[in-house]
């Protein structure tokens, strides 16, 4: 005779349950899925990896690329009106290659951070030394430009919440001095004539400092989606 009883089910093991769980909220993306938008999850951190080498190269390619746009504008860093105007064009064009690389992981608010952050940081750090152009005068200025570019950056980072993007802040200002440190010893011709950043030299060291505090910021991060999980055509 049949009964309505219900039927007892065997308790699952934590084992099973641990296999059942997802261990990441985004583990219906693993294997390659990715989220709508272009954001990347932690399964996807070696195309992140990958991505990020390029930002070297586009730092190296656009520093000397502004420093020189800039300086046919201006004709030299002199005075408050020329650094602002340098560091609003430098900013742009640097910001822009920024993003260019980040793009799938940070906002276009990228690049009006850098360009004000320039022009700011710039025409404090070059007031603050009178335009001067000695080797300690690079340092604070380029310590200066390095804060504001930093600060303004690593806003746009916690905006994504991205973990330690306070410390982007922290990294920039002796990575800018250190840039243009290189520069005073390599091409002495950005400093006599009051270039807005390094050249080619500094963009080498910088960029790859720069890589690596990146790195360590995206390094298993997932940045909030705007959007719903989408599964990659398998």
């Amino acid at each position: 005779m049949a009964t309505n009883a219900p039927v007892a089910q065997r308790p699952r093991s934590p084992k099973e349950m641990a296999a059942r769980a997802p261990d990441h909220p985004n583990k219906a993306l693993e294997g390659g899925e990715a989220l709508e938008g272009g954001v990347q999850t932690r399964s996807n951190w070696r195309e992140t990896a990958r991505r990020m080498w390029l930002w070297p190269v586009m730092i190296l390619i656009s520093l000397p690329i502004a420093g020189y746009i800039a300086d046919v504008v201006i004709n030299g860093v002199d005075s408050v009106g020329t650094a602002l105007a340098g560091g609003i064009i430098a900013g742009a064009i640097i910001g822009a290659a920024g993003w260019f690389v980040l793009r799938k992981l940070v906002s276009w608010l990228w690049i009006p951070a850098t360009t004000v952050g320039m022009a700011v940081g710039l025409a404090g750090g070059a007031a603050l030394v009178d335009y001067g152009i000695d080797r300690g005068d690079l340092l604070l200025m380029g310590a200066v430009t390095g804060l504001g570019v930093g600060v303004l950056q690593a806003l746009v980072l916690a905006r994504h919440k991205i973990p330690g993007a306070f410390w982007w802040a922290v990294a920039n200002p002796p990575a800018w001095a250190l840039g243009w440190l290189v520069t005073s010893y390599v091409i002495t011709a950005n400093v006599k004539e009051q270039f807005v950043v390094f050249g080619a030299s500094g963009a080498i060291v910088f960029g790859l400092l720069t890589l690596f505090v990146l790195a360590m910021l995206f390094r298993g991060t997932a940045p909030k989606a705007s959007g719903t999980a989408v599964p990659a055509a398998r």
